[in-house]
């Protein structure tokens, strides 16, 4: 079993920081020279689960596929990647930009019964979609009888 630090109030920032990406958990929304939102943002996800395997579905349009990093380390998915805004004309103004763009990172702690070596993942249409299978046994705790002297 992963021993993981409790954090009690992590879930209710990443609420509030999912629910007004534009205050970037502390202040007002920051733009660059053109008007541009350059605050941080976190894209959104659906973690799903049936009996062989967890699926998490990253929300991730006008990403690059080479833009995006999915690692796994010490039982932990992280999904990083860049959203960059490339200015087509330069003789458009605009008038408004709602759009997030920047780097972002994601992470979500994974359970024990999950095969490392079987994770895979594929982005079509703006949707990351990481496939991590479970393990056909679930791993059983050791136990270690030890003397008391």
């Amino acid at each position: 079993m992963q021993l993981t630090k409790w954090q009690p109030f992590h879930e209710l920032e990443d609420f509030f920081r999912r629910i007004s990406p534009g205050t970037n958990g502390t202040s007002l929304a920051q733009f660059d020279d053109d008007g541009r939102n350059i605050a941080r943002w976190a894209p959104s996800a659906d973690i799903t689960e049936s009996k062989r395997a967890y699926l998490v579905k990253a929300q991730l349009p006008d990403v690059d596929k080479e833009d995006i990093r999915v690692t796994i380390q010490h039982g932990m998915l992280t999904i990083t990647g860049e959203r960059k805004h490339s200015k087509e004309d330069e003789e458009e103004t605009y008038h408004r930009v709602e759009s997030f763009y920047g780097e972002f990172t994601r992470s979500f702690s994974l359970p024990d019964n999950i095969d490392d070596a079987g994770i895979t993942a594929d982005y079509k249409k703006g949707v990351l979609r990481v496939h991590i299978p479970k393990l056909k046994e679930t791993p059983k705790e050791s136990s270690t009888k030890i003397k008391v002297s």
